[in-house]
């Protein structure tokens, strides 16, 4: 069972449920917060991150991504824990999953929904799987920019009222920015393995230098939504400020980090602070 559960990356999950407890609170703040969207939103999400996580596992050990000199966390696949195949099908169930959730969000906001979760299934499967892999063609962090942040909190916020609003956008670019630093970091650590294995990630494009510069960037980027988020909805949404000093940190660590260890741990890191940033987001929203 652990290796199942490891295959899920669990650390990570954290990047598929932000998104829905924004788009949630941003419904709350407008008097449209319905409960059963948001379990099926956020059960939804998770299912079709982990199930995305289990086909990268996969892909990327048959793609030769993934071998004996992996700097990261153990894949199970590379580990000959797991069969590409065992993989595969676990990726399956949870995409079946997504679409047992998504049933119920269809029924509740009609077609749009439809079409979000079904594009979404695609790319989660289409980022190291398929002819066109984005991972290796340099546009995953597109792809999680578009899915983690965009896709997700609108598509939360839809769900709920019908209807987006400017601080829904606003939130939705913040929150993918932080989970595509999560996505930056991991593709900073395996720039050299990357490279060897042909996969062609915007960090191996951009070299090592370059990638710590694009970190920091979207790091902290997030921040200068609070203004507009200030004007737009009160003084409460001062609240994700507070993660600030931690992304401080965080453009430190990377200008300085060198050894897998030290990326590893700032990629846990990196997810503690889109969950402090989100966090401070939905507590400006629901008490501001």
């Amino acid at each position: 069972m652990i290796p199942w559960i490891a295959a899920a990356r669990p650390r990570t999950l954290v990047a598929g449920a932000v998104p829905v407890a924004v788009g949630s609170a941003v419904a709350w703040r407008e008097g449209a917060y319905r409960p059963s969207v948001f379990w099926a939103a956020l059960f939804g999400a998770l299912f079709i991150q982990a199930g995305a996580n289990y086909v990268n596992d996969a892909s990327d050990f048959l793609r030769g991504a993934d071998t004996a000199d992996r700097l990261g966390p153990r894949r199970m696949a590379q580990a000959g824990l797991l069969t590409p195949r065992a993989l595969f099908i676990g990726a399956s169930v949870f995409f079946l999953m997504a679409v047992v959730c998504g049933a119920h969000l269809i029924q509740v906001a009609g077609w749009p929904i439809l079409v979000i979760g079904s594009v979404s299934i695609l790319f989660a499967i289409a980022y190291t799987a398929g002819p066109f892999p984005l991972a290796y063609l340099g546009l995953g962090d597109f792809f999680v920019l578009i899915f983690f942040g965009i896709v997700a909190v609108l598509g939360t916020k839809y769900a709920h009222s019908g209807d987006l609003s400017s601080a829904s956008w606003v939130l939705a670019v913040a929150v993918g920015l932080q989970a595509t630093a999560l996505i930056a970091v991991n593709n900073t650590r395996d720039i050299p393995t990357d490279d060897r294995a042909g996969k062609r990630t915007l960090s191996v494009k951009l070299g090592l230098r370059w990638s710590r510069v694009y970190y920091s960037v979207i790091t902290l980027a997030p921040f200068l939504s609070i203004p507009f988020l200030v004007r737009e909805l009160g003084w409460a949404m001062l609240f994700p400020l507070l993660s600030f000093p931690f992304a401080i940190s965080n453009v430190k660590a990377m200008g300085t980090a060198g050894t897998p260890a030290e990326f590893n741990n700032l990629l846990g890191a990196t997810a503690r602070l889109q969950a402090l940033f989100g966090a401070g987001s939905v507590v400006g929203l629901i008490f501001g």
